[in-house]
């Protein structure tokens, strides 16, 4: 192929980019979330509840107060998304944080989008194509490459979303902070969490990168930290939702990772006992 071919699928891309964007007004939210854990022993834990100014999103009049335990450094999260604190703990962790976001994202048709080529994705993304500790993707070849047989791209990734939800229960008694995407995927029932790694396990199984989001969100019932998924498409990275209670314009990303070990909202190194927790995200009306 020469380079006046290579030119005209770059520009046929692009068009189909502006095409799938529909442009809305921003959504300010107003987030809080409250966490007090127990600690057995002395220990350090790693907490993930600061969103950034990245990514469709604008952080502002943002208070983190530490109640109990210490600060011990501030560092950015990964993919450069989000905040991170590594946090030193006495007997107890009481924290407190607030903020106002203005998530100013369009909503995109993800099925016009295409698959980007592997061999275009930039190193930061290639790890999102690999099986991980809860989403193994090698295990869900042959199911996808049945069940989808024929779709591509964006098409594809919304016949799975939509697979998930409409098989799936959301169950919060049905899994564990150990539960795996095949055994979601067996029991066909879960948490937003369970919704997130079985659909990223797809993703991935027919060459597709995907990655695990933590997330912020205002209709998420019972309102809590939720998870989602962003999947790679046309060089970009795309949110979905499975559990639909969701919407990328109004998802206020905190951090993302392989799956929910690397995207924890709280990583502890000593046994910590949840004492109380709320978190609570508001539309701001005019």
């Amino acid at each position: 192929m020469n380079d006046v071919d290579n030119e005209k699928i770059d520009c046929d891309s692009s068009s189909r980019s502006v095409n799938s964007l529909i442009w809305s007004f921003p959504v300010l939210l107003n987030v809080t979330a409250c966490l007090v854990y127990s600690a057995t022993q002395a220990c350090d834990a790693l907490l993930q509840i600061e969103p950034s100014t990245n990514g469709g999103q604008r952080c502002g009049d943002t208070r983190f107060s530490l109640l109990s335990g210490s600060k011990v450094r501030q560092l950015e999260g990964e993919d450069a998304i989000g905040l991170r604190r590594w946090v030193a703990i006495g007997a107890q962790l009481d924290c407190y944080f607030e903020t106002q976001v203005e998530v100013n994202r369009p909503s995109i048709d993800l099925a016009q989008l295409q698959d980007t080529p592997r061999y275009q994705l930039p190193a930061s993304v290639i790890q999102y194509l690999m099986p991980s500790r809860y989403c193994q993707s090698d295990l869900f070849l042959d199911f996808t490459a049945i069940q989808f047989e024929g779709l591509t791209g964006g098409a594809r990734v919304l016949s799975m979303n939509d697979w998930v939800a409409s098989n799936f229960t959301y169950d919060i008694f049905s899994s564990n902070p150990g539960t795996t995407a095949t055994e979601s995927f067996a029991a066909l029932r879960g948490v937003c969490r369970d919704y997130a790694h079985v659909l990223i396990a797809m993703i991935r199984a027919v060459g597709i990168p995907a990655r695990f989001v933590s997330v912020y969100a205002p209709d998420v019932k019972p309102q809590d930290f939720h998870a989602v998924v962003e999947v790679f498409l046309e060089g970009d990275w795309r949110l979905v939702d499975p559990t639909g209670m969701a919407q990328p314009t109004e998802i206020v990303r905190i951090c993302v990772g392989r799956d929910a070990a690397d995207a924890s909202f709280l990583t502890s190194y000593g046994v910590l006992n949840l004492q109380e927790q709320s978190v609570q995200v508001q539309r701001v009306t005019a």
